[in-house]
């Protein structure tokens, strides 16, 4: 059988971690690895928008350095709706928040957006966090987490376009 060549060093995965997601971006591509034993609802929901291409061609919307980088709205598709980047969504909200004492905001943690005062309304947007930011823990749900790529999480900007967004394949592995 042909030889591929090895990948850079395997990312170090958690115990009881779920299905990777691959972004890939203008500047490169990361991986998250995903926590569906606390965050069910929230893992399932992104995985469905991710096996549709609802992420696909999706710009960032929201860089604030040593906070956070997220991305997530479809009207991000469309210059010419700038103004409102940040507002939108899949259009059907998870309706649960699953916060975790054990998955928490540390650098690259991978949790779900909602608007102040709608716990249960994360939708689309995901945030990755650029520094830790543990005041976020009892109000977000981390779902997951950068195993590799966080030097290209690190210079995600306004409006970058992510190009494609999969479910890596185990069974290739």
């Amino acid at each position: 059988a042909p030889t591929t060549p090895a990948p850079a060093a395997a990312p170090r995965r958690s115990p009881g971690a779920g299905p990777i997601i691959v972004f890939e971006t203008m500047k490169g591509s990361f991986e998250i690895e995903t926590y569906p034993n606390e965050a069910p609802k929230t893992v399932e929901h992104v995985l469905a928008l991710v096996k549709r291409n609802f992420y696909n061609g999706l710009r960032i919307h929201r860089y604030e350095p040593n906070f956070v980088v997220q991305w997530g709205d479809p009207q991000t598709r469309d210059m010419t709706k700038r103004d409102d980047w940040g507002t939108g969504g899949s259009g059907t909200p998870v309706g649960a928040l699953e916060v975790s004492k054990k998955r928490t905001h540390g650098i690259g943690a991978v949790a779900l957006a909602h608007r102040d005062g709608d716990p249960k309304g994360g939708d689309s947007q995901i945030y990755i966090t650029l520094a830790e930011r543990h005041e976020l823990d009892a109000k977000y749900a981390v779902f997951g987490q950068v195993i590799s790529g966080m030097d290209v999480v690190q210079k995600l900007r306004i409006p970058d376009r992510i190009i494609r967004v999969t479910v890596r394949d185990e069974a290739k592995k």
